[in-house]
């Protein structure tokens, strides 16, 4: 009889000599009685996805939160074109950035439909208290794209541009205002919620308006005419709605951190979710200030100085925000270094909360000094934008990590899924997790 040997190769061991050549398993000289050389170590290569049972687990355990990850992408890629301090090779690598980023969030949407046509589950996806607030990171994601076309591609004199990126702002505006409008909707319908289980992430899906409507201002820069005093007035409007729900929100989620405490541990990092509205909002309302300074005293010659007032107010609203800005910013980094004394945090999807708000922070910063002309905006825009890089390269290692071995694809049964809120950062509460927000390990 012939013996079948199975071999388990979800973990290779590789027996490596001080020289770095491969050398016989240790174990197998010592049955000779040899003795395995003191400069030999073990090498472990795993295959990818082995935490998963089968490769149908990577469509359905994606969850639209992976859309941050290219928010953040996008975010750090376009701070380093557009950094304060312009060098050429940062501009390059803020092109590589956004092209990577192009094809991540070509390769999330695949696997997002893949999953909606296979499982035919969005109905509970957006009845699902956690899932349904990542909704809004879909047209997020693309108004970022939109952006880094227009701002990267435009110089080339690349004529379809300007032409693709209003039809793309388009398809944004209309996927935000249906998440601005419905997703708020089934909270208050059909979800469960208390004030001690309010998370930040209600934020995502109420900002996507004051994101388009910074796009917006971004595309108007290249069209002119009515269709770019259109595009205008449409940026104002869906501002100005995102901005003011995001504030009643804001101050419900402060009210919740003074009652309860912080949240727990692997949700720490949602505190910096409402930087993300303040620093957009104060982003984009300049940037309108500029454009409504450039088109309406032609558009609207009989408004006098409509152009300038705007122009004025749009600046100093934004130093305002950007103000209120500084103390979240802080507030946050307190909050993480507290909870990071008090014990190890453990790495999740939620990480990618630190990107895109501080990125928008640091183009506020950088917006003000090119309206301004202040040195100090300009310093601190460059210090933020380096930090969002360095973070962006932190964050994006342990996702690449932790996604080649399933750990953030782990599917799980959204009926059987709960509203994961942390009450305190020293709490010993378990909470169930969605697959792409379950904790990995502690960084």
């Amino acid at each position: 009889m012939l013996s079948t040997a199975v071999t388990d190769y979800s973990e290779i061991t590789l027996t490596v000599g001080s020289r770095g050549f491969p050398e016989p398993d240790s174990s197998a000289s010592s049955v000779h009685g040899g003795i395995a050389d003191a400069g030999t170590k073990k090498r472990h290569i795993h295959r990818p996805m082995r935490k998963l049972e089968s490769s149908s687990d990577v469509v359905r355990g994606f969850s639209p939160a992976w859309f941050t990850v290219a928010m953040g992408t996008g975010s750090t890629g376009t701070l380093l074109y557009n950094f304060p301090y312009r060098w050429a090779p940062l501009e390059y690598i803020g092109m590589g950035i956004a092209l990577f980023n192009l094809f991540l969030y070509v390769l999330f949407t695949v696997l997002f439909i893949w999953r909606l046509v296979r499982y035919r589950d969005f109905y509970r996806i957006l009845l699902h208290p956690q899932m349904s607030m990542a909704l809004g990171t879909i047209p997020m994601g693309l108004c970022i794209i939109i952006g880094s076309l227009t701002f990267m591609l435009t110089p080339y004199g690349v004529r379809w541009i300007p032409t693709l990126v209003l039809v793309l702002w388009c398809i944004a505006v209309l996927l935000s205002v249906l998440s601005y409008l419905v997703i708020p909707f089934t909270v208050i319908s059909h979800q469960k919620h208390t004030l001690e289980n309010v998370n930040a992430t209600l934020l995502l899906p109420v900002v996507t308006t004051v994101v388009a409507a910074s796009t917006g201002a971004i595309i108007c820069s290249v069209h002119d005419g009515s269709a770019a005093t259109a595009i205008l007035f449409i940026s104002y409007v869906l501002w100005a709605m995102g901005v003011g729900l995001s504030m009643m929100i804001i101050v419900v989620y402060l009210i919740r951190l003074t009652l309860f405490n912080l949240p727990s541990k692997d949700a720490i990092v949602s505190v910096f979710l409402p930087l993300g509205p303040l620093g957009q909002s104060s982003y984009g309302i300049q940037l309108l200030g500029e454009q409504a300074l450039r088109l309406l005293p032609e558009a609207l010659p009989h408004i006098n100085y409509l152009g300038d007032v705007l122009y004025s107010t749009g600046f100093f609203m934004g130093l305002l925000i950007w103000s209120l800005a500084i103390w979240w910013f802080f507030h946050a980094s307190y909050s993480m270094v507290y909870t990071r004394v008090h014990g190890r945090v453990p790495f999740n999807l939620g990480w990618w909360a630190l990107i895109f708000p501080v990125g928008t922070f640091a183009s506020s910063s950088s917006a003000l000094w090119t309206i301004s002309r202040y040195t100090a905006f300009r310093v601190l825009g460059a210090i933020l934008s380096s930090l969002v890089l360095v973070m962006w390269i932190l964050v994006m290692g342990n996702t690449i990590r932790y996604a080649w071995t399933g750990e953030l694809l782990k599917p799980a049964t959204i009926d059987q899924l709960e509203l994961q809120h942390g009450t305190s950062s020293s709490g010993d509460e378990e909470h169930l997790h969605d697959g792409p927000n379950e904790p990995l390990q502690s960084a």
